[in-house]
């Protein structure tokens, strides 16, 4: 075994566990969940059957990952967040009977490339996370996040822009639509809402 699971820790024989994982205490991971190499998996973390996850994802302790949520590679899910996957939850139909599995259809929360979803955030799914966008903590994200997008609040709204480093962009007083990194020099152009790299 290439990778580390904590005795305390439930990991399904069928799920898929990429090199130097590590599983931490109390996490369960469930049948047909795939995670790819370098991951690491909080204490007390879900993982629900045949989420898919890339490699170099930390998702931190308590975390909620239901199915079928799908986390690209580099993807930071901060502590007690949780992604749903019932846009109507009920837990009875209207005659009263008791909703089981094949009652209701799953939708999905993804997360592209790099992104990072803070504390104690909800995503309400369906809905989709941009590369190398961030989530701040408490937020509740109820529809689409561009990338590069900063959000915060309930519902979660664009406040500014991140770029790949996590630090809040500044725009260029010399240059209107061009956003730079404080920390990495890097630049970003913005038009109509989108924001794409530079050089």
């Amino acid at each position: 075994m290439n990778f580390k699971v904590q005795p305390s820790a439930q990991v399904d024989p069928t799920a898929g566990i990429g090199a130097g994982s590590s599983i931490w205490d109390l996490a369960q991971i469930r049948e047909n969940a795939s995670l790819g190499e370098r991951c690491v998996v909080g204490r007390g973390a879900y993982v629900g059957p045949g989420v898919r996850i890339g490699s170099d994802v930390k998702i931190q302790n308590h975390a909620l990952v239901y199915e079928p949520a799908e986390l690209a590679d580099g993807v930071f899910i901060g502590p007690a967040v949780v992604l749903t996957n019932d846009h109507n939850p009920r837990s009875v139909d209207p005659d009263g009977k008791q909703k089981r599995g094949g009652d209701w259809e799953a939708v999905a929360v993804t997360v592209a490339e790099g992104a990072s979803v803070g504390a104690r955030s909800v995503c309400v799914a369906p809905v989709h996370v941009g590369r190398w966008s961030l989530v701040a903590a408490g937020s509740v994200v109820t529809r689409d996040v561009p990338d590069f997008a900063l959000v915060a609040g309930v519902p979660a709204r664009r406040i500014g822009w991140v770029g790949r480093v996590g630090v809040r962009l500044v725009e260029r007083t010399d240059e209107p639509g061009v956003w730079e990194c404080p920390q990495s020099g890097s630049r970003y152009q913005e038009r109509d809402g989108v924001l794409s790299e530079l050089g």
